[in-house]
């Protein structure tokens, strides 16, 4: 490179930057201006209130019990015991 392409690429660097640094100015908010409200979160406390008895009584059905559909006595369910496969 010649040193005429060197001053000429520095002079434009120079130029965008000043240009793009009132731009930036021009487009984004000053911080003065940023104010955002925000909704506020309860405090997380110890106490548990004790569910609603509509949906958590004695009745109700229980998701952990295990589900037996039918008499399956076979121990392994998925065992190769079919004959020619």
């Amino acid at each position: 490179m010649k040193r005429k392409d060197i001053f000429v690429i520095g002079a434009i660097v120079v130029i965008t930057g000043v240009i793009t640094y009132f731009i930036g100015n021009l487009v984004f908010a000053p911080p003065k201006n940023r104010k955002e409200k925000v909704e506020v979160v309860e405090k997380i406390t110890s106490d548990f209130q004790k569910p609603d008895n509509k949906y958590f009584n004695s009745g109700s059905i229980d998701p952990t019990q295990p589900i037996t559909i039918g008499d399956n006595n076979n121990p392994q369910p998925f065992s190769n015991s079919s004959n020619g496969r």
